[in-house]
């Protein structure tokens, strides 16, 4: 299926109750012009309380990254449990931008 846009939030990637299969799922036959992550993508918080990080995770970042790297423009806008990324707000990641808020037009 193609789309113009697609929302992606609140995956906790890195909690238990991740749903990353679920989302690579969809991600693999989902291709959209713009991909926006809004928020609470990875779970910090339950990551600096317990390491949990799978195979699937990793899978997931890979796949967003690779979309990026093609045809999608990915937006990744922090949220809570992801504001450790805060710091990295306005760095070159490898395309993909990072910010703390965006305007869909």
């Amino acid at each position: 299926m193609h789309y113009r846009s697609i929302w992606i939030s609140d995956v906790h990637l890195g909690s238990r109750h991740a749903q990353a299969d679920a989302l690579l799922g969809f991600l693999r036959d989902a291709e959209c012009r713009h991909l926006y992550l809004v928020g609470d993508i990875i779970d910090g918080w339950e990551l600096r309380r317990k390491w949990s990080w799978s195979e699937e995770a990793n899978t997931v970042v890979q796949k967003i990254l690779r979309k990026n790297r093609k045809e999608t423009k990915v937006t990744y806008i922090y949220g809570n449990h992801d504001e450790f990324l805060q710091g990295f707000v306005g760095m070159p990641l490898g395309g993909l931008r990072l910010v703390e808020r965006a305007i869909h037009v």
